[in-house]
């Protein structure tokens, strides 16, 4: 993917007096996918997070992705060294921008074609997610195929 734009104004506020950036999203990371990424390593610089390290899965992938981009103070993220098994197949995956006025069920309408498939979003998400009820605009979502 390269890099991934965010909106730096959006997200979980991290970053404190004092804290290192990097090592504040690797935790972060390690809590959210522990035994999932291999090798794990974060550098911040700039307001970009350059990810590196090995992935179980496609899909753990794009979640380690967005759980560091929906951090405030971050406007992109760089996974050109966060690897995924060579045999799985690469899957297209569509990003979500959440507006205001948005919520999970109104997402699911437009790309799921019912509202009522919610849940599948919120799924997709459970790392950046952790309540259904409670997203914000700028926060950055995948839309599940």
């Amino acid at each position: 993917m390269g890099l991934l734009e965010f909106f730096n104004e959006a997200g979980a506020n991290l970053f404190g007096r004092g804290k290192n950036e990097a090592e504040e999203i690797q935790k972060l990371l390690e809590a959210n996918f522990s035994g999932k990424i291999t090798n794990l390593k974060v550098e911040f610089q700039d307001g970009v997070v350059k990810l590196y390290g090995t992935c179980d899965s496609q899909a753990t992938k794009e979640k380690a992705i967005l759980l560091a981009g929906n951090v405030k103070g971050v406007k992109g993220v760089d996974d050109a060294y966060l690897s995924t098994p060579v045999a799985e197949v690469k899957q297209e995956v569509e990003f979500y921008v959440v507006k205001p006025g948005d919520t999970l069920s109104k997402i699911a309408k437009q790309y799921l074609g019912d509202a009522n498939k919610y849940p599948a979003i919120f799924e997709a998400n459970r790392e950046v997610i952790r309540d259904p009820n409670l997203i914000y605009p700028g926060q950055k979502l995948r839309i599940p195929r």
